[in-house]
């Protein structure tokens, strides 16, 4: 192990890292060793990932929760990926089947909507190429209102910063979260 690898920082905190964690989301008073890996640099930890996950998103939360998954899934970001599940899926009301297709299954599933299918298909393309293909821009475009379209993208952006930082950290799951289902 070298000095320089990404490590969740350890109480107690400096003043400035303290007072800004205290703003992040905690499970029962405990801080996602994520959050503490944030902490590691200061400014990243004020700045380096949008909290979109506020009330005031244009996105319902079912839809907000299908695009955190399907990112951290391509990303094969299982600790992230575990955290929402353990933490969302069933107050979005993901049955275990949809829980397995976030990882396993194709955008068309039939266990999706054909909105959420679409959505799916949304995040795939990003994933894979970064950009959507006409067909895919034209029902994106059809189905959500640009300031929710602005929403799913910087979703997508912001959960392949997360799933960066916590795969190259290696983070362990949290406790309450769930693994990859397995083929």
């Amino acid at each position: 192990m070298t000095a320089n690898r990404l490590l969740p920082l350890e109480p107690p905190f400096d003043a400035d890292v303290a007072a800004v964690l205290d703003s992040y989301p905690q499970r029962d008073g405990y801080l996602l060793s994520l959050f503490r890996v944030f902490a590691n640099s200061p400014r990243f930890l004020r700045k380096g990932t949008v909290n979109l996950l506020d009330r005031d998103s244009p996105l319902p939360m079912r839809e907000r929760e299908l695009v955190i998954l399907r990112v951290c899934a391509r990303r094969d970001c299982e600790y992230e990926w575990g955290v929402h599940v353990g933490a969302f899926a069933e107050h979005v009301g993901f049955t275990p089947e949809q829980v397995a297709a976030t990882r396993l299954g194709p955008a068309g599933a039939a266990c999706w909507t054909e909105r959420e299918q679409t959505l799916l298909t949304v995040v795939d393309e990003l994933c894979a190429d970064g950009t959507l293909s006409d067909v895919s821009r034209e029902q994106f475009q059809r189905a959500w209102p640009v300031d929710a379209q602005l929403e799913i993208l910087a979703l997508a952006g912001n959960y392949h910063t997360i799933s960066f930082v916590a795969n190259v950290a290696v983070l362990p799951p949290e406790p309450f979260a769930a693994r990859f289902p397995r083929p």
